[in-house]
């Protein structure tokens, strides 16, 4: 009779219940705990992902028995180096920036600034164009003037909302290495455990579509990462070659804007305005046309091969996921959302063949 009552159906499906229940509410109660750290924590998954093929195969040549600390240390510094030096070298040089702005600033108060050259070879309103520099920027009196009007108040408190930002980002990205160090570290037995997870939650489809997840953040990272320091690597040697100012500068940040797809164009037009304003007509032109066809080509053959290969999932759908994660979810978005593509379509293919 007791045995009976144990194998009774109806409390083992309450129990089921039950525990669907409190796993629900766990996971609902440590998402609204770990609020303030999910991105840091996603960002460390994107970089553990990246970089483990890279680790692996590290970890082969490192001596036995030592690589529990130090090699995921060594490693957690190398990436953060990556990210950290860049910053360093852009903020030294906006620094060398801001004091010649300044200086510009203070001599064009007292002296004026005179009209470009570049004004004469405008195609159309030119002499208007001069005529208004030379009412409200040639005289002192009216440049100083016309650059009060333009230096408000509420830029200072911009500042430190930037500022604000920027210190609570730093602190994410130290919570983040902390979090890629583990990762590492304990790498193996999390591999290990996701597998038996997916494997009893989702049975034999889950480890595919895991698997499906993974290659589309590799291909991404490769995709958008890699292509896009190559193209600002390219403009870069195009902004020496022509004369631009600042061409380390502009170089960089062509660089970050060309992780994005179509995102490099804000930055080579502007060197091409540039290079215009020196007078630089031919230097404008070359940067523009190979701009053009740098972003081209990478955008419709370089990326849709790289991504497209190892997602299976056409470049149109990378596209969307890309636009519509930055969107969504911001820089996170980049990585986040062809994963997302990648597995809803491995999810359609598998329903559609079956069917």
């Amino acid at each position: 009779m007791d045995n009976a009552r144990v194998n009774d159906p109806e409390p083992l499906r309450s129990q089921r219940i039950a525990r669907i229940v409190l796993a629900l509410v766990l996971i609902g109660l440590g998402a609204w705990t770990l609020d303030e750290f999910l991105p840091a924590l996603a960002w460390a998954g994107i970089l553990a992902i990246a970089f483990w093929p890279t680790y692996q195969e590290a970890r082969r040549y490192w001596p036995p028995g030592h690589h529990n600390i130090l090699l995921p240390a060594l490693f957690t510094l190398l990436i953060a180096l990556v990210f950290v030096l860049p910053i360093v070298v852009a903020g030294m040089q906006l620094g060398k920036e801001l004091r010649t702005i300044f200086a510009w600033i203070d001599n064009a108060r007292h002296n004026g600034i005179p009209v470009p050259d570049a004004i004469g070879h405008l195609p159309l309103l030119a002499n208007w164009t001069r005529v208004w520099w030379q009412q409200n920027l040639s005289d002192p009196d009216a440049a100083a003037d016309f650059l009060t009007r333009l230096w408000n108040p509420e830029y200072f408190h911009t500042g430190r909302q930037v500022g604000i930002a920027i210190l609570h980002r730093m602190i994410t990205f130290g919570f983040c290495l902390l979090t890629v160090f583990f990762l590492f570290k304990d790498g193996d037995v999390l591999v290990l455990q996701l597998r038996h997870a997916s494997a009893r939650a989702f049975g034999p489809g889950g480890e595919r579509i895991g698997k499906q997840t993974i290659a589309s953040i590799h291909a991404t990272v490769n995709g958008l990462v890699l292509v896009g320091l190559a193209e600002g690597m390219l403009l870069y040697m195009v902004y020496l070659f022509t004369d631009v100012p600042r061409p380390t500068l502009l170089g960089a940040a062509t660089a970050i804007g060309a992780i994005i797809p179509f995102g490099a164009p804000l930055f080579f037009c502007f060197a091409a305005l540039l290079a215009f304003a020196q007078g630089s007509t031919v230097g404008a032109i070359v940067i523009l046309a190979t701009g053009t066809a740098t972003v081209f080509v990478a955008d419709h053959f370089i990326r849709p091969v790289v991504i497209g290969s190892a997602t299976r999932l056409p470049f149109i759908w990378v596209l969307f996921g890309i636009l519509g994660g930055v969107a969504t979810w911001g820089l996170l978005g980049l990585f986040l959302g062809p994963a997302v593509m990648s597995a809803l379509i491995l999810l359609w293919r598998e329903w559609t063949e079956t069917a």
